[in-house]
């Protein structure tokens, strides 16, 4: 889980010089266009009309940061949970040229979930989105959700399906990997970009994509199930 702070940013436009910085842009390589604005036939509309209310299904609430308030809920509703937060950049899996210990000071060369192959994710290939770990506030595992598990990311009225792809603090929630965020016109540097709020996850329960690497099997079954959501809620 990424915690960005107003002075790391103040800091380092402070600290790096013009060659560091030259170098650094040169390391991260250029961000490749998003994806889309608009996966599957289901608007961001028809899918935010369903989750206006919450029925909260945590015991507790979830921050954002370390340093904002506990006031996120998880919500329970037909056939999905889903929560409303900010977007952090998760950049963690195999190393890229734009995810990797130089480009993210937080960075893990590992996932809680892996490709096929037994590999780790690619956090700037595929769209996936990091789940508290399960604790005393709330254990997505009892709820039928797992890695591979479809989400539906709503943001500025586009919609991106991901899937679980990776666990982060039990008390923190909000964050998807460079990938999603790209897709969704966010700021995907994993060190000052995402999105400070605005950002809708619907968890379908009982959803898989197997590979998990496989992102337009995702898009395919998302689809599917949030015409699905929209009927039952």
């Amino acid at each position: 889980m990424r915690k960005r702070f107003a002075f790391v940013l103040a800091a380092a436009g402070l600290l790096a010089g013009s060659v560091t910085a030259g170098a650094h842009a040169t390391t991260r390589g250029p961000a490749p266009a998003p994806a889309s604005t608009k996966e599957g036939t289901v608007t961001a509309a028809q899918l935010l009309a369903k989750v206006q209310g919450c029925s909260q299904i945590s015991s507790g609430k979830y921050r954002t940061d370390d340093e904002t308030s506990a006031n996120i809920p998880v919500c329970g509703a037909n056939g999905a949970v889903f929560w409303k937060a900010d977007m952090d950049i998760d950049c963690d899996g195999q190393v890229t040229s734009r995810c990797n210990e130089d480009t993210d000071p937080w960075f893990q060369d590992d996932t809680a979930f892996h490709q096929s192959d037994g590999e780790p994710l690619i956090a700037d290939k595929l769209p996936y989105v990091v789940v508290p770990s399960p604790s005393s506030t709330w254990d997505y595992t009892k709820f039928g959700i797992k890695g591979g598990g479809v989400v539906a990311v709503i943001y500025n009225n586009k919609v991106q399906y991901a899937v679980v792809g990776d666990t982060g603090p039990t008390n923190i929630i909000g964050e998807a990997s460079y990938a999603t965020a790209n897709a969704l016109g966010i700021d995907p540097d994993p060190e000052t970009g995402g999105a400070e709020s605005g950002v809708t996850y619907i968890v379908f329960k009982n959803s898989s994509v197997s590979p998990i690497e496989n992102h337009d099997k995702a898009v395919s079954v998302g689809d599917g199930l949030a015409k699905q959501f929209i009927q039952n809620n």
